[in-house]
């Protein structure tokens, strides 16, 4: 079938239940399985019938002092403080920064809008609690958002901002070529909160993406202090960023009225590999998770350079 015959096939296609999705049926896996490539070409084929109106998503959408800072960092690592100095510490091993730029905000929102509008079948991330609303971002992924821009935008926040971030700030060289990611959204009246919980990831970056008028209350986050036993409660501002270790126990307050959207990205190591620490009281996923011991301290030029080994071919849910 060609490429221009995909997007009509798709958006004909009957999509497993919610409920089919939520029991693991082998019919779901079967489902994106089979359709895969299918769903790709309507990906491409969407955005080149949308070119004329349709943003191409770039790092230009980040704010301008971490753009600046992170090019210059890879230039020459040995000014990465610059990147660092830019993310406050809140606790101990979890960090905040601006990561987008609010003048562009509106502009990346209207894109996941029309992709969301675009009649392509998504997999939300059933994985987790909030199973209603989003996108799987990562090519491992069933059903992600496999627009050919986007994944060249998602890949250089992976590689050139999060990977030598999580190095510089949480120590996770070595255990950080696997990516996964997915965007969320918290309602009042659907999916409005998360338990307790640790991730099955290395590092956690953790973005709002509410544009500066779309207030929402509730939905604080508190993060756990392992070290004095504290919880320090934050609340997410639009446009920026949480990073933290996976196994930093954190929580979400009830959401009590508008909308929090968020994109989530994890990286992990081969073979779902996280540093030790890495076990969870807290009944999250990452309690099947290998530990090792953490890496040694790694260079500035290894901190800025991406891994070359292959990726994996499953995701963690």
């Amino acid at each position: 079938m060609k490429n221009n015959k995909a997007l009509a096939h798709v958006r004909a296609l009957t999509v497993p239940s919610r409920e089919a999705m939520l029991k693991r049926e082998i019919s779901v896996s079967q489902f994106w399985d089979n359709n895969r490539k299918m769903l790709e070409d309507a990906w491409a084929e969407w955005e080149i019938d949308n070119k004329d109106n349709l943003l191409v998503p770039d790092e230009t959408l980040l704010d301008p002092r971490l753009r600046q800072a992170i090019n210059d960092a890879w230039e020459n690592p040995k000014k990465e403080n610059a990147v660092a100095d830019l993310w406050e510490e809140i606790i101990p091993g979890v960090y905040t920064a601006q990561f987008f730029d609010l003048e562009r905000l509106a502009e990346f929102r209207n894109y996941l809008e029309a992709a969301a509008n675009s009649k392509i079948p998504a997999r939300p991330p059933y994985g987790i609690q909030l199973n209603r609303y989003g996108f799987m971002l990562d090519p491992r992924s069933e059903g992600h958002l496999a627009a050919p821009n986007f994944q060249i935008f998602y890949n250089d926040i992976m590689n050139r901002y999060m990977r030598p971030i999580a190095r510089l700030l949480l120590g996770t060289y070595g255990y950080d070529n696997q990516t996964f990611g997915f965007s969320i959204q918290y309602n009042p009246d659907k999916d409005k909160d998360l338990h307790a919980h640790t991730d099955a990831s290395s590092a956690t970056l953790n973005i709002n993406i509410n544009l500066p008028d779309e207030e929402f209350t509730g939905s604080q986050v508190d993060f756990h202090d392992k070290t004095t036993g504290q919880t320090v409660q934050t609340i997410f501002e639009p446009g920026k960023a949480i990073i933290h270790r996976g196994n930093v126990p954190h929580a979400t307050h009830p959401i009590t009225s508008g909308q929090r959207n968020n994109l989530v990205v994890w990286l992990y190591g081969d073979r779902m590999q996280i540093p030790r620490g890495g076990t969870n009281s807290y009944g999250s996923f990452s309690n099947t998770t290998p530990t090792v011991d953490a890496p040694e301290n790694a260079t500035a030029r290894q901190r800025w350079s991406v891994p070359d080994s292959p990726k994996d071919s499953s995701a963690p849910f």
